[in-house]
């Protein structure tokens, strides 16, 4: 005959069991109903809206204002935008544009004629549109030529939300794809219009980089053949060896530890590629000078805004509720930099935007004036860091 005891915790068990199940149900249903009328398209197909036009105005005004303290010359350059949805691209700070942009590095020709959007301004000033007239022919995330002018291209994000919830759901069986709970995952990996923005900044500081250095971005740009060969795993764990070693010296208090283990990272470094050939050494070298330093250019503009109190944003972008005013962008920087020691296990050259971030910001601290050996200049940003600590 079983105890009082032992019936006890056997009610206590069942009761447990029931309560996790029914924790587990309900979690399931919030996140199904958290899927209920996810957007299929944009609102607004033919024109920009009103939030989507003061996005933009925050990218152009966020990098006139504070983009000179983040790379000489930046703030100046004149870099239109194109965002583009399911319908049209969408070009915004340039009059009469001829036909088409021309994608890099290959100038393959893409895109219609450009038309002024009927009825409606940016910024009190006509823009224009041309029809997207198939998936693969969108200006898609980067820069691109309109006729002689580097512009930088995104989706909108009214968009690139809907591309989210489309490409996540594409990849799971479609009953689990109705149960996770991707709105939530938006919001948390992507929901914010300031990570938007810097995105845009991202591919505006590649527009530069073409406006100054285009035989070097050509050159990072045709790289993938070698890419699709890198031995990526082989390189795991010396690969986090080096990026402790920097991401410690971007941390160090004083220049003396700092030199000190950049000279060791970069003996590191020397050793791991005794084992890779010279073109997969240059895709290393190209791909932090072109990713490493738009990402640096996109952290630091965006952590500038955040704790310079003089910055204003426009007064548009106010009406976003997803627009948190730059807040936390300090924290998220050093949680940015941190992360290169984590991308050892990514494939593809991710790992390389945040490498070449971290030794920009360590050039910051050891060498004044290296923007300039970078951009315009070509120089990579390793042997830059070798001479700072000759």
């Amino acid at each position: 005959m079983a105890s009082p005891r032992s019936s006890r915790v056997r009610k206590s068990c069942l009761f447990i069991a029931l309560g996790f199940i029914g924790l587990c149900l309900l979690a399931v249903a919030v996140s199904a109903l958290s899927n209920l009328g996810l957007p299929q398209h944009s609102t607004t197909v033919d024109q920009l809206s009103e939030l989507e036009k003061a996005r933009l105005s925050e990218v152009l005004h966020l990098r006139q204002t504070l983009g000179e303290a983040v790379w000489p010359g930046w703030s100046k350059a004149d870099i239109p935008l194109i965002v583009y949805n399911e319908g049209y691209a969408f070009l915004v700070g340039m009059a009469d544009p001829p036909a088409g942009w021309m994608k890099v590095p290959a100038l393959e020709a893409r895109g219609g004629p450009w038309e002024e959007v009927p009825g409606d301004l940016f910024e009190g000033r006509p823009y224009y549109r041309t029809p997207i007239t198939g998936p693969e022919k969108t200006p898609e995330g980067f820069t691109v030529l309109v006729g002689d002018r580097w512009v930088a291209t995104f989706q909108t994000r009214e968009y690139g939300e809907i591309e989210f919830y489309r490409g996540v759901r594409a990849e799971l069986p479609p009953v689990i794809s109705n149960l996770v709970p991707v709105r939530i995952a938006w919001e948390l990996l992507m929901g914010k219009t300031d990570a938007y923005i810097a995105a845009l900044e991202h591919e505006s500081f590649h527009a530069y980089q073409g406006m100054l250095a285009v035989d070097r971005l050509d050159a990072a740009e045709s790289q993938y053949s070698v890419e699709e060969k890198y031995p990526f795993d082989a390189m795991e764990e010396p690969w986090k060896q080096e990026m402790d070693l920097l991401v410690r010296a971007a941390g160090a208090g004083e220049d003396a530890a700092r030199r000190d283990l950049v000279k060791q990272f970069l003996q590191m470094r020397a050793g791991r590629r005794a084992g890779l050939s010279p073109e997969e050494v240059d895709l290393e070298r190209l791909r932090e000078w072109e990713e490493g330093l738009a990402k640096y250019a996109e952290l630091e503009i965006s952590r500038r805004a955040g704790t310079d109190a003089g910055y204003r944003p426009v007064e548009g972008i106010r009406q976003d509720p997803d627009f948190k005013n730059y807040a936390g962008q300090q924290q998220f920087w050093l949680r940015q930099l941190q992360e290169a020691k984590n991308t050892q296990g990514r494939s593809g050259d991710t790992r390389f935007y945040y490498s070449g971030n971290a030794m920009a910001v360590v050039l910051d601290r050891l060498s004044p004036g290296w923007k300039e050996r970078a951009l315009p200049g070509g120089e990579y940003l390793e042997d830059l860091l070798q001479g700072a600590v000759k």
